[in-house]
């Protein structure tokens, strides 16, 4: 095991999903970092492994880097591990593989499980493009905004799966979120992931939004949500939605009309008076 930083993957439920590989490289580190050591400590003692664990998370990331660097540059082996799944995805980290890699040293990767991809495999939507967007923002305005962005991306031509990572007691109101800004698409909800509960449940987004309103969830949750369709219908109704979700993203109004003329192929002056109709209307 060469001396540097290894960004190893752990399981995301199941505690037999941890890979040989990813087994010697814990042993052979010098100092494993790790999210929470309450968690990762018992996935080590399952495996015999002895190697001390430090605390690296969010709010002691930025000043532990240098510390962390000299270590690394006088030939330490450092072991990097979220609670669950892959580094950096999602989870602390990134600032000090970035240091790492622009200070030269070594760094590798020991891969393995994955919550977005394996809810992207189970979800029965098209897996390509896909687009892993993390956690939605937790308040309901900034959560709009990044709705609209995404759907005014749409608008200019983007088509991907959409995935997110979401909080069991948030679920509910990110499915209504989405239904009401990507409306009857189809979507798969994924939670406890390997483990004995595992659960996909795939519907509308309209239909598991009603369903979690009532269904309190549990877990650890990816949500899924199939692309745009390429041959959308552009009427009346549509370019109007597609107006408003520019606008609300921030663009200008001749910017709003120009993308939505481009996606819909419909005149570019046509739409631009149909925004400033909207901007008459609207107040």
């Amino acid at each position: 095991m060469a001396p540097g930083l290894w960004l190893v993957a752990t399981p995301i439920g199941n505690l037999g999903d941890l890979s040989p590989r990813a087994v010697v490289t814990l042993r052979g580190a010098d100092l494993i970092l790790c999210e929470d050591t309450r968690v990762t400590a018992p996935l080590l003692a399952r495996h015999g492994i002895a190697a001390p664990l430090h605390a690296l998370h969010d709010h002691n990331e930025a000043g532990e880097v240098p510390r962390l660097l000299e270590r690394l540059r006088g030939g330490a082996r450092l072991a990097l591990v979220s609670d669950a799944g892959t580094p950096l995805v999602s989870d602390p980290g990134f600032r000090l593989a970035r240091a790492a890699m622009e200070a030269g040293l070594f760094v590798s990767a020991v891969p393995g499980p994955n919550a977005a991809v394996m809810a992207l495999t189970l979800s029965g939507l098209p897996p390509l493009p896909f687009l892993f967007m993390g956690f939605l923002p937790p308040k309901e305005g900034a959560r709009r905004e990044a709705i609209a962005r995404l759907r005014a991306a749409e608008g200019a031509g983007l088509s991907a799966t959409l995935v997110f990572f979401e909080a069991p007691h948030r679920l509910a109101e990110c499915l209504a979120a989405l239904a009401e800004g990507f409306g009857g698409r189809p979507a798969a909800v994924a939670r406890e992931l390997t483990k004995r509960f595992e659960e996909v449940r795939r519907d509308s987004l309209p239909a598991l939004a009603a369903h979690y309103a009532s269904h309190a969830a549990r877990g650890e949750i990816v949500v899924v949500v199939g692309p745009a369709e390429a041959d959308a219908p552009s009427g009346a109704e549509e370019v109007d939605r597609r107006l408003r979700d520019a606008l609300a993203a921030g663009q200008s109004l001749r910017d709003a009309a120009a993308m939505v003329a481009a996606s819909t192929g419909l005149p570019r002056r046509q739409v631009y008076a149909r925004a400033l109709e909207m901007g008459r209307e609207e107040g």
